[in-house]
């Protein structure tokens, strides 16, 4: 079981990686493992790593194995991840693939000839690093379909050529449209059938939190059910599933809330059977001198700025150090047809949640 954090550097946000200060590097991972975290999970900006179709950029490379070489330093091993792509309500393109060099980066062969090429070379770069689990394509992939549109058919074919070039044990990750969106491109197939493990994205303002309370069984249980739903649609029943992220966000959770969430979805979700492991969103917070964010992004982390352990990181350092709870005993539910009865507010989702409310753990199978 593991027990991680994405990596949100406490200075720059992701843009540190235009002002590289390892040391901040050192003295963020070093406060990280200090909550008990065994891993990272760490975002390269597509443009900044590849400005040019033709060009990855040797020294971005060299600043990432550096950091990753800061990590192992602080115990930590690592999971990196290539085409951002989408971070934090920002999406992150490259100059060629928009402006008078439109490309569509999950249809257009040169397009992803280019993604191919970055890919393998973040691959190459880390391969011998012994501290790095692998590589995943990207950060949330499927929010790209809104600019770049494709058909399903069209992003499975994209999912498999990537994970090519990424090499074993690479995963792929996308938000909830993948399981509660009719007609989106991306499928829980794809999701729970291709990669080393099936990643899920649990948030609760997709409406959970609004339409149910913030500390309601559907809200503490989200995370629990979303690694349930995607242990459904795995055809190895012994599918590893990361929830790779989950984390408390404002306004839809307090500050004071916000513990005692965690709390109780980490409780929930550590029953469920081949989790692979936990990675909060995230490790610092977001300076106010950086704007334009929406206002839930600039608390998220479990640690300040200035790296102190706020009450939120003081109850995950808790949940870390404690005892597992036993695996649960699962009543199995069969799944509809329709991907919007997954959701909140849909049939099914209300009908897991009741019995989640009378105390009894479902699990979930195919029709």
């Amino acid at each position: 079981m593991r027990f991680g954090v994405n990596y949100t550097p406490s200075v720059g946000w992701f843009h540190h990686w235009l002002d590289f200060s390892l040391d901040d590097v050192k003295a963020d991972f070093a406060a990280i493992a200090g909550l008990g975290m065994d891993h990272v999970r760490v975002f390269p900006l597509w443009p900044v790593f590849q400005p040019n179709r033709g060009l990855v950029r040797p020294k971005a490379v060299e600043q990432l194995l550096s950091m990753v070489d800061a990590a192992a330093e602080a115990g930590l091993d690592v999971q990196v991840d290539a085409l951002q792509g989408h971070l934090s309500s920002f999406d992150f393109y490259p100059s060629w693939v928009q402006t008078w060099h439109k490309r569509n980066m999950f249809t257009d062969p040169e397009a992803i000839e280019g993604q191919v090429f970055y890919v393998r070379t973040l691959a190459e770069a880390v391969r011998d690093k012994p501290n790095v689990l692998g590589l995943t394509l990207g950060n949330e992939v499927n929010l790209l379909t809104e600019s770049h549109p494709c058909t399903s058919d069209e992003a499975g074919a994209w999912i498999d050529t990537l994970l090519e070039a990424a090499g074993p044990g690479s995963v792929h990750s996308e938000y909830d449209a993948v399981w509660y969106e009719d007609g989106h491109p991306f499928l829980p197939e794809h999701a729970a059938r291709k990669g080393a493990m099936t990643t899920v994205h649990s948030w609760v303002f997709n409406g959970t939190a609004q339409r149910y309370g913030p500390m309601s069984a559907e809200s503490v249980h989200h995370a629990e059910y979303l690694v349930e739903l995607a242990r459904a649609w795995a055809l190895d029943p012994a599918r590893p599933v990361w929830l790779q992220e989950v984390g408390a966000a404002q306004p839809e959770i307090s500050a004071e809330q916000a513990p005692e969430w965690a709390e109780q979805t980490l409780a929930n979700v550590l029953t469920c059977d081949n989790l692979y492991g936990v990675t909060w969103w995230c490790s610092f917070d977001l300076s106010r001198d950086l704007v334009d964010f929406p206002e839930r992004e600039y608390e998220l982390g479990l640690m300040t700025t200035e790296r102190k352990v706020k009450p939120l990181g003081e109850a995950i350092a808790r949940v870390i150090a404690g005892d597992r709870p036993d695996l649960a005993m699962r009543t199995p539910l069969t799944l509809p047809g329709r991907r919007s009865a997954w959701g909140p507010g849909g049939v099914f989702f209300e009908e897991w949640m009741n019995l989640a409310r009378q105390g009894v753990r479902a699990s979930i199978e195919l029709g």
